[in-house]
């Protein structure tokens, strides 16, 4: 199964797996039946979750329903438990948005609930995070999770997030480290070819490796950085790393 998945996620296209991979992973889900681990954002329980990743495949990482990794639980207990959510219609925008969020938040926020991407065939909108075509201050919450490794100008798209937040509202901005995580982070746009930018940035369609300096680069972006350690009072029955840093920025 490990080599199976590393497979399908190195090589199949994203936009591929997102629209055709969900019934498969259901039909596998069966052979995983158990009470040992919980996704919280599907409810459903199993002895325990799938692996998932390109080259080295965490274990206990990929819900087979609802398709939610680590980090996606992560930030729905986050929402759950420290925000309100889920307890008001709110005008979210949702950058890149995971197959696993999609149904819930439309049921939580309605036509206030707005997806967008440049490729993604999950998302209403499509749209250049740099310039977004958005009204200022029109949500209260942005989503944009590993989504801005792949982008030319990070702290032009977190600028661009800053804008379109109400003063108050805030946004999660989770991104991948890839140890060693380098004090500054390492960026160099001469590095095209696919192989070259796996070796140097973890990830073929990445341009940069984030380092040590990112809630810098939030502030740079004209947010108020904040780094969360919410992920230590967590439950590892959610399958969560407890060492994951939970990104925001507030306006």
């Amino acid at each position: 199964m490990k080599k199976l998945i590393s497979w399908l996620v190195r090589y199949v296209p994203r936009k591929y797996l997102q629209l055709f991979s969900g019934m498969g992973l259901k039909i596998v889900g069966l052979f995983y039946r158990g009470n040992a681990v919980e996704c919280p954002v599907c409810g459903h329980t199993y002895r325990k979750f799938l692996p998932y990743g390109r080259i080295n495949p965490r274990p206990n990482a990929l819900c087979p329903n609802c398709l939610s990794l680590e980090r996606h639980r992560l930030i729905w207990l986050y929402l759950k438990q420290k925000t309100d959510f889920f307890q008001r219609p709110q005008q979210v925008l949702h950058i890149a948005p995971e197959h696993c969020f999609i149904k819930p938040f439309e049921r939580q926020h309605g036509m206030g609930y707005i997806t967008a991407d440049l490729e993604s065939p999950l998302a209403k909108v499509k749209m250049d995070i740099h310039e977004m075509p958005f009204a200022e201050n029109q949500f209260d919450v942005v989503l944009c999770n590993h989504v801005l490794e792949h982008v030319q100008d990070d702290i032009k798209a977190m600028r661009e997030i800053q804008r379109v937040l109400k003063p108050g509202g805030y946004a999660i901005l989770q991104v991948p480290f890839f140890h060693p995580v380098p004090a500054v982070t390492y960026e160099d746009f001469t590095i095209t070819d696919a192989r070259e930018r796996e070796k140097a940035f973890g990830q073929a369609d990445h341009i940069r490796k984030f380092g040590r300096d990112y809630v810098e680069r939030i502030s740079r972006g004209g947010l108020q950085a904040e780094a969360s350690r919410f992920a230590e009072t967590q439950s590892r029955r959610f399958g969560i790393e407890n060492r994951e840093i939970l990104y925001l920025g507030h306006k």
